[in-house]
C-alpha cells in the first residue's frame, strides 16, 4: 500500500456503500448512515397497545396507543403514522401524528406541521409549527424551581374609606329634589 492510498477502515457511510455499488450520488456519499438510539423504544406502525406505558427510556410511537404514557425523565415522540388516545407525561413531547388526550411536558412540547392534537397542553415551552391542528388549552407555567419563584411582594395599602355621596340620578328628574338656597323658600 502506497502512502497516497486510502486505507479502508470498514466504516462506510450509507451513501458511500451505494456509490461503490453504482447507485446514489456523491452528495449521499458524505451523509452518515442513520444511527439508532439504543435508549429509545419504538412502537412500530403495525403495533397496537392498550394500557399504561411507563419506563426509564425514550419512546417513539409509530403505531397506536390507547391508555396512559408516563415517562417523566425522557422524551416521547409520536411519529406521522402514530395514533394516540392517551394522556402523555414526559420531559419532552414531540407530536407529528394524532393525539387525543392531555399532554404534560416538563421541558417542552412540540407540535409539528402534521400534528393533530385534541386536548390540553401544559409545559413551560410550547412550539406549534405552521399547519399543526390543535384544539384545547395551553398552560405555559414556569419551572417548579423555588429559586425561579418571584420574591413575595409588599402588601398593598388599604383602600381609602368610601365617601358617602348620593348616587347620581339615572334619569333627569328622578333623583332627590334640589336643596333650596339658605333663607329662600322653595316653591
Amino acid at each position: 500500500m502506497s502512502m497516497f492510498e486510502k486505507r479502508n477502515t470498514g466504516a462506510q457511510t450509507e451513501g458511500q456503500t451505494k456509490l461503490s455499488q453504482g447507485q446514489g450520488t456523491a452528495f449521499e456519499a458524505t451523509r452518515p448512515a442513520p444511527q439508532k438510539d439504543p435508549t429509545r423504544a419504538l412502537i412500530g406502525p403495525a403495533i397496537k397497545i392498550s394500557g399504561e406505558i411507563s419506563g426509564e427510556e425514550g419512546l417513539t410511537i409509530e403505531g397506536a396507543v390507547d391508555g396512559t404514557i408516563n415517562l417523566p425523565n425522557h422524551a416521547v415522540s409520536v411519529g406521522r403514522s402514530g395514533v394516540v388516545k392517551a394522556n402523555i407525561s414526559a420531559a419532552i413531547v414531540s407530536i407529528q401524528g394524532r393525539v387525543k388526550g392531555d399532554i404534560v411536558g416538563s421541558k417542552k412540547v412540540i407540535l409539528s406541521a402534521n400534528a393533530r392534537v385534541q386536548g390540553n397542553i401544559t409545559a413551560p415551552r410550547v412550539n406549534l409549527e405552521d399547519g399543526a391542528k390543535f384544539k384545547g388549552s395551553i398552560d405555559m407555567h414556569p419551572a417548579e424551581d423555588p429559586a425561579a419563584q418571584p420574591a413575595p411582594s409588599k402588601p398593598l395599602p388599604a383602600a381609602p374609606a368610601a365617601v358617602n355621596r348620593p348616587a347620581a340620578p339615572s334619569k333627569p328628574g328622578t333623583g332627590p329634589a334640589p336643596r333650596a338656597a339658605a333663607g329662600k323658600p322653595s316653591r
